[in-house]
């Protein structure tokens, strides 16, 4: 994120493929003008994977001269946007607003369906899981008014947990499913190496993917 700008591939038209709230712009233009870089970066908005009843993201400030010539560059308000080709048609619609716990994404876009039912649920790492869920996760998440439920593991390293509580809905839900349960999953049982949230934050009395 250091090199001058030069050759910059902008293709700035009316046809956009994600919609920033004023909010949104707003902010993520102070957190760019922060950067050293400032005005050289863009924000890069890519979707990382697709296991979960939604998809994952990153976003993260990259150079604008760095971006691929198959990339989709948009100006918003004079802040640029960076979407990677291969995820524009899953990104389509889909707007990109401010909270009080931060950015938040909502996407009418969805994943491949979750197949729930393949799932294994009764065996010793099963029941592993469970153990940790209920005697470290659970009692942790407690605190903040929420829990997650242990749906089942796919064989390959991967548990799919549902959240509930205050944490069905909430902005900040997939950071505390990300960073807090499946580090602490993660440490306690090295066959565990992702989790999946296997929630359907679009309902609810708060939701948080609408």
């Amino acid at each position: 994120m250091n090199s001058p700008l030069a050759g910059t591939v902008d293709t700035t038209t009316n046809d956009m493929v994600i919609s920033l709230t004023p909010v949104a712009v707003e902010k993520v233009t102070e957190l760019r003008d922060a950067e050293p870089e400032g005005k050289l970066l863009g924000l890069r908005l890519e979707i990382l994977g697709d296991d979960g009843r939604d998809f994952t993201y990153d976003l993260s400030f990259d150079e604008i001269v760095k971006a691929e010539l198959s990339d989709i560059v948009r100006s918003h308000e004079g802040l640029r946007v960076i979407i990677p080709a291969k995820d524009a048609a899953n990104l389509e619609g889909a707007t990109l607003d401010f909270e009080e716990g931060g950015l938040v994404l909502r996407n009418p876009n969805r994943p491949r369906q979750l197949q729930i039912g393949n799932l294994l649920t009764t065996d010793d790492l099963s029941d592993q899981i469970r153990s940790v869920v209920e005697l470290q996760v659970n009692p942790a998440l407690d605190a903040h008014g929420g829990f997650v439920t242990f749906v089942g593991h796919d064989g390959e390293g991967r548990a799919y947990l549902t959240m509930g509580g205050g944490c069905h809905g909430c902005s900040m839900s997939r950071v505390t499913m990300l960073q807090g349960v499946q580090a602490t999953l993660k440490t306690e049982i090295p066959d565990i190496h992702q989790v999946i949230d296997a929630t359907d934050h679009s309902v609810g009395e708060n939701p948080y993917f609408a």
